[in-house]
């Protein structure tokens, strides 16, 4: 009889290999066959997963530091797509640049915003160092080393470092050292669901309906219930003035109790949606 061929799981990540986001997927992942997707931004990966040419896709969602990734929310409440879990990661920044040079030598400094904001007290002690903007960390460490760029250095993961034959001139440059990105995983067309059974954690987007005090008793309700909130995100609804969409995350500690909690915030909301179910994730060092 002919061995049937398990295929790996096809994982869209944001940004080249070496970045964080396949520093997490592979954590996520980590005793499964995956192969790893490069997308250069948010909406390639939002649209891989959407045209179903992977399996799963890893987006960061929030930073420790820096806060919500907001244009994230967007992309996911647009997509239609659902969480299935989440893992946190400790994020370490490092400066590398090609081999032979010092901090001295270096007189630009390209990565993702967001790496440069977590790093900024570092780089206030280098006035003379400019700081550019770009698409991913790993994605900008790979190019000083494909062109060999002298002068100029990267903020990245030591695992990009390492894959660019890059050198690290100065490590663990995050301002605040208990940095941790939290990365949501979302199943594509052929990915798969947990069981609500085991479910501990949900993400649930609503608007709140046209009467005063709807957002308090929405509150009120996740409390009698016994409904810890883990998380909640707010964001203008365009072209509604002073109308938002709330982002909320719970922890389950009954299912049949968040059920009911679920049935009795329906009518003081509106468009409501649950994203996903799923386990709460596990902090790990990158």
């Amino acid at each position: 009889m002919d061995e049937i061929e398990i295929k790996p799981k096809r994982i869209a990540i944001q940004g080249g290999y070496g970045a964080f986001h396949e520093i997490a997927a592979l954590n996520y992942f980590e005793n499964e066959e995956v192969e790893i997707i490069p997308r250069n931004t948010f909406k390639d990966l939002f649209q891989a997963l959407k045209q179903g040419l992977v399996d799963y896709g890893i987006t960061a969602i929030e930073n420790s530091i820096a806060g919500s990734i907001l244009p994230n929310y967007s992309l996911l409440l647009e997509s239609n797509l659902s969480i299935i879990g989440e893992i946190y990661l400790r994020i370490v920044q490092n400066l590398v640049a090609m081999p032979g040079q010092t901090i001295e030598n270096i007189r630009e400094v390209y990565s993702h915003p967001m790496a440069i904001l977590q790093c900024q007290r570092f780089f206030d002690e280098y006035p003379h160092i400019k700081l550019i903007d770009s698409v991913d960390t790993a994605l900008s460490a790979k190019e000083i080393a494909e062109k060999k760029i002298m002068g100029t250095a990267a903020i990245s993961s030591r695992n990009a470092a390492n894959r660019y034959s890059l050198s690290i001139i100065a490590e663990n440059i995050e301002t605040h050292k208990m940095n941790y990105t939290r990365f949501l995983i979302l199943k594509g067309k052929n990915g798969d669901n947990l069981s609500p059974a085991v479910a501990n954690k949900a993400s649930l987007t609503f608007a709140l309906a046209h009467k005063i005090g709807c957002l308090s008793k929405v509150l009120s309700i996740l409390s009698y219930y016994n409904i810890n909130l883990a998380k909640i995100q707010s964001m203008p609804i365009i072209g509604k003035d002073w109308e938002y969409q709330f982002y909320v995350d719970v922890e389950i500690d009954d299912y049949s109790l968040y059920l009911q909690a679920i049935e009795a915030i329906k009518p003081f909301t509106s468009h409501l949606h649950i994203l996903g179910e799923y386990l709460k994730g596990k902090a790990i060092l990158e």
